[in-house]
């Protein structure tokens, strides 16, 4: 099944480190872990083989795939041995980034971006395109009427940030949707309106890494133990352009709501205390969090808990990327559309009706797969 994978944020941290990733794995010079779809309960499920995704995307700089890749091997993130390997054919993919077009309207805009999708798909005899926004955080958009209406939505595209103009131009080009960030990307009721007419799935959103990630499986174990959390604060600090992004009080305040959201999902109740996003140049790719958490046990007995997450962005992001192409790509051929609430395993705030907790997470994620093998 060839698959198209299109990166919006093509020449990022996590899109460079993903398409690395995606060579060297083909070429038998690393392994696949942290790829999800490579476990053995994946295995056989008709998912799209990694040989088989063509990748191509959008940026809106112009440095070389090879440049950015060497930038993230200086930084510790790529092996340099590795990326010197796999150094032609990502000089080849750098061939397929194009320059995000912007045109004078914002319907001239998506129409452009229709027709790079729908040439890509046709010059590469895809089966199925994907389209993977890791661009930058953006703030929540300003509420409009549109957001809500695919019928006035179509006279109305220039009330839609640039994520979500990107997913219109997915769901019209006929291609699936996936939103890594916290941005508002599909989550607006009228481009859900709009994957349905146009028969896609989308998933998302803000893929789950780190601080979350832990949070997901720590907060059912407090509340399937009757105890009760007083409070849960949590200090982040990270580096790079996604940090620097950050320091966008906007885009800060949708990416702290994002991670937040298990919480009071899981708990049933939104204990005291806040998350805290800080940008550290120093740092790099790399982050840090601490999280402090107080709660009380039988006779009120107060007790607490602190854990320290250290990791790196892009190599903990990047094989999400390719699982979410691939399981994407073949709810399309189930014919699938809409939100696909099973993904909520990858995402700080899952789309659709999902669990909040990581395990019932993980059996929604087998449970789909097997339904999708079935079909």
């Amino acid at each position: 099944m060839r698959t198209g994978m299109w990166l919006v944020g093509a020449r990022g941290a996590v899109a460079v480190t993903s398409v690395t990733g995606l060579l060297a794995v083909r070429a038998g010079l690393t392994g696949t872990a942290g790829c999800v779809t490579e476990l053995p309960q994946f295995s056989g499920r008709g998912l799209p083989d990694l040989a088989d995704l063509v990748v191509g995307g959008y940026d809106v700089v112009g440095t070389p795939l090879l440049k950015r890749a060497e930038q993230l091997s200086a930084a510790g993130v790529l092996p340099g041995p590795l990326l010197a390997a796999v150094a032609g054919e990502l000089a080849e993919v750098d061939k397929r980034v194009l320059m995000l077009p912007v045109r004078a309207t914002a319907a001239e805009t998506v129409e452009a971006v229709i027709g790079d999708l729908t040439a890509f798909r046709d010059r590469h005899d895809l089966d199925a395109l994907v389209v993977v926004n890791v661009a930058s955080t953006e703030p929540r958009p300003a509420d409009h009427p549109a957001h809500a209406d695919v019928t006035m939505l179509r006279g109305h595209l220039e009330v839609l940030p640039p994520s979500a103009l990107m997913a219109c131009a997915a769901f019209e080009a006929g291609c699936a949707f996936v939103d890594f960030t916290p941005s508002a990307g599909v989550r607006l009721p009228a481009l859900d309106e709009l994957a349905r007419l146009r028969g896609v799935p989308y998933a998302g959103s803000d893929g789950k890494t780190g601080e979350t990630l832990i949070r997901s499986v720590l907060a059912p174990m407090f509340a399937s133990r009757n105890l009760t959390v007083r409070s849960w604060s949590g200090v982040n600090l990270l580096g790079g352009g996604d940090g620097a992004t950050l320091t966008d009080p906007g885009a800060n305040a949708a990416k702290t709501a994002s991670k937040e959201r298990v919480l009071s999902e899981v708990l049933g109740y939104r204990p005291q205390g806040s998350t805290r996003i800080d940008y550290v140049e120093e740092l790099g790719d790399f982050k840090t969090a601490w999280d402090l958490i107080s709660f009380a046990g039988f006779l009120g007995t107060r007790m607490r808990l602190e854990f320290t997450w250290h990791g790196c962005d892009s190599a903990l992001a990047a094989p999400l990327v390719l699982d979410l192409t691939r399981l994407t790509a073949a709810a399309q051929r189930a014919n699938r559309s809409g939100a696909l609430a099973e993904l909520a395993f990858f995402f700080k705030d899952p789309a659709g009706a999902a669990p909040a907790g990581l395990a019932e997470q993980w059996s929604a994620l087998v449970s789909f797969v097997s339904a999708l093998d079935a079909a």
